[in-house]
């Protein structure tokens, strides 16, 4: 995501460097190429304030996204301490397999698999939110796809959220959308990280 915020960076300093190379021009005389010039600075000052309008919606969507992380880590920290101790004070008399399934539903999930899929998710939002900030004339046919797909998914329970589907997920991620992905899932709506908005046949994980 550094990246991409630095690519955004540079592309914004480019074209304000084009434009204090065209209004150094000014003094040179009123010629009508000058003026057709002039002309293009409008327009480029235009797009630059787009370019700053996005740049300030990315910065402020990683804000929110570290922070709702940093809760979420610190979250399922404690929770995995509570499950640890639970799983070395269980009493002599119950059967093992309660153990097992106390252990973050049958013990075969850790902290880490919940952390990579935290991460996944993380970057099939960036991922989608990249494409409906993207302008649409630089839009290949596949983006522009995927940019209507993104509408018409959208809900009056979601505006203003960020959110994906199980396609975001498959699309923009190597995550198997498999019994363990869901069980995340739940673990994630049960620290409240996660919500769920369903409607025309679609489930919407929405990030809170």
């Amino acid at each position: 995501m550094a990246s991409d915020l630095e690519q955004l960076c540079s592309h914004i300093n480019e074209k304000i460097g084009n434009i204090k190379k065209t209004l150094s021009l000014r003094n040179c005389g009123q010629e009508r190429t000058l003026n057709t010039i002039l002309n293009k600075i409008g327009d480029e000052i235009i797009v630059v304030n787009e370019l700053l309008n996005k740049l300030e919606l990315e910065i402020q969507y990683q804000e929110q996204t570290n922070s709702s992380l940093k809760e979420l880590f610190e979250s399922l920290e404690e929770d995995y301490k509570d499950v640890e101790h639970l799983k070395e004070n269980i009493p002599p008399h119950l059967p093992q397999v309660i153990v097992t399934q106390n252990l973050y539903m049958k013990s075969r999930l850790t902290y880490c698999h919940i952390n990579d899929v935290i991460k996944e998710i993380n970057k099939a939002v960036v991922s989608k939110y990249k494409i409906l900030h993207q302008p649409k004339k630089s839009m290949s046919s596949v983006a522009r796809n995927l940019y209507h797909r993104f509408i018409d998914e959208e809900t009056k329970e979601t505006k203003g959220h960020y959110f994906v589907v199980e396609a975001d997920i498959k699309e923009f991620t190597a995550l198997k959308v498999d019994k363990r992905f869901h069980v995340i899932l739940n673990i994630l709506r049960h620290c409240r990280r996660l919500s769920e908005v369903r409607g025309k046949g679609l489930t919407r994980y929405v990030i809170t």
